[in-house]
């Protein structure tokens, strides 16, 4: 009896042991289960960031200018078609890769394809962010995008994941609607969101120049298209302070002249500059063209004039060099731009007067292009 006792006890013992032990085997893989989730996640999560790094920059620049830049979007392409051939569990994740390969086609000019994948991203996970914001990009009129936009920032609150997302959507579609004080406030709100900090760096440019062109709603129809152009030529100049100004009425004598002859006469009289660069200190023998883009320092020195022949002052030409130049130890109070350059005076005129400003408060940046909204405000000062 002792014995079957014994034999009954060591079998529980060891029934006991290799249940603790098959527990401890399937504790420890679920562990390692979790592990491998948490992994994958992960990995997913980075897969998808490297995509937002990839096209969001491509999608700020526009689906023209993208096209141009056919190594970055195939590049993409390959990334996406590479996460296509790993089968994944996650629902969302699958929703949201198709979204981003949507959002691609979209730059890449297949449209029924973008369709397609965001009809398919929705089955796959309605209320994924990239998803809702490729329908919203299907959306040709800038008018319903922004009624999406708003009808999703109500569903979602200003809490909410993707807040900042949308937020981006809505300065875009104000920003064509011409609504340009509310497009920067939408920028603005965007970057202040906690949003990854790739969107700020593509669309700081659009937030700006919605920023320059707040208060150029009212500008003649002809006009705002020259506005919104990344640099205008200075023909373009020359209609946009024609049509929004009486400032060149001494040149026409209210009379209908033609840019062409407006550009000869401004050239003969020295409002144009024979060169746009500071540091040459005798003008060039070939005449500048009207079709050439104008800088900093060209628009400097245009507005200048403008300034002293409003003012019916020429004494404003030469009023800082005079000053400067005589000092005991004369040098120049902008970092850039010389005493003796045939610039000083428009340039340091235009800062003392406000009509432009200093970037970086030490230096005026003389050779980029100017922006027709920036042109446009410099006038209407000069007007007013």
């Amino acid at each position: 009896m002792i014995k079957k006792h014994i034999t009954i006890l060591l079998m529980l013992i060891t029934a006991a042991v290799i249940s603790s032990c098959t527990t401890l085997k399937q504790q420890q893989q679920q562990r390692e289960d979790i592990v491998i989730d948490i992994v994958h996640i992960e990995q997913a999560q980075d897969n998808l960031a490297e995509l937002v790094e990839m096209i969001v920059p491509l999608e700020a620049l526009g689906g023209t200018e993208a096209r141009r830049r056919q190594d970055e979007l195939s590049q993409a392409r390959r990334m996406i078609s590479e996460l296509e051939k790993k089968p994944s569990a996650d629902i969302n994740y699958s929703g949201e890769l198709m979204a981003w390969s949507g959002r691609l086609a979209i730059l890449e000019g297949r449209y029924s394809e973008a369709q397609r994948l965001y009809r398919q991203s929705q089955a796959a996970s309605p209320q994924n962010i990239p998803s809702v914001i490729l329908g919203i990009r299907l959306e040709g009129d800038p008018e319903k995008r922004l009624e999406l936009v708003n009808n999703e920032l109500v569903k979602t609150g200003n809490q909410a994941s993707g807040f900042g997302e949308l937020q981006i959507e809505r300065g875009r579609s104000l920003a064509e609607l011409n609504r340009f004080a509310e497009a920067a406030g939408a920028f603005d709100t965007a970057f202040t969101s906690g949003i990854v900090s790739i969107y700020q760096k593509s669309y700081e440019t659009g937030r700006n120049r919605a920023w320059e062109l707040r208060n150029s709603t009212d500008a003649a129809a002809g006009t705002m298209g020259l506005l919104v152009q990344e640099g205008v030529s200075w023909k373009d100049c020359i209609s946009i302070v024609n049509n929004e100004t009486q400032l060149l009425r001494f040149i026409s004598g209210g009379r209908d002249i033609t840019d062409a002859e407006f550009f000869n006469r401004l050239l003969d009289r020295a409002f144009i500059p024979y060169t746009q660069n500071i540091n040459e200190n005798e003008w060039p023998a070939a005449k500048p063209r009207a079709d050439e883009i104008v800088t900093r320092s060209g628009a400097a020195w245009f507005a200048w004039h403008l300034y002293a022949e409003s003012r019916a002052n020429r004494g404003l030409l030469s009023r800082y060099s005079a000053r400067y130049t005589t000092m005991t130890n004369p040098r120049s109070p902008i970092a850039d731009v010389p005493l003796l350059s045939p610039f000083f005076d428009s340039i340091l005129g235009c800062v003392e007067t406000e009509l432009m400003s200093l970037p970086d408060g030490r230096n005026f940046n003389p050779a980029p292009p100017i922006h027709g909204a920036e042109l446009l405000a410099i006038f209407r000062r000069i007007a007013n």
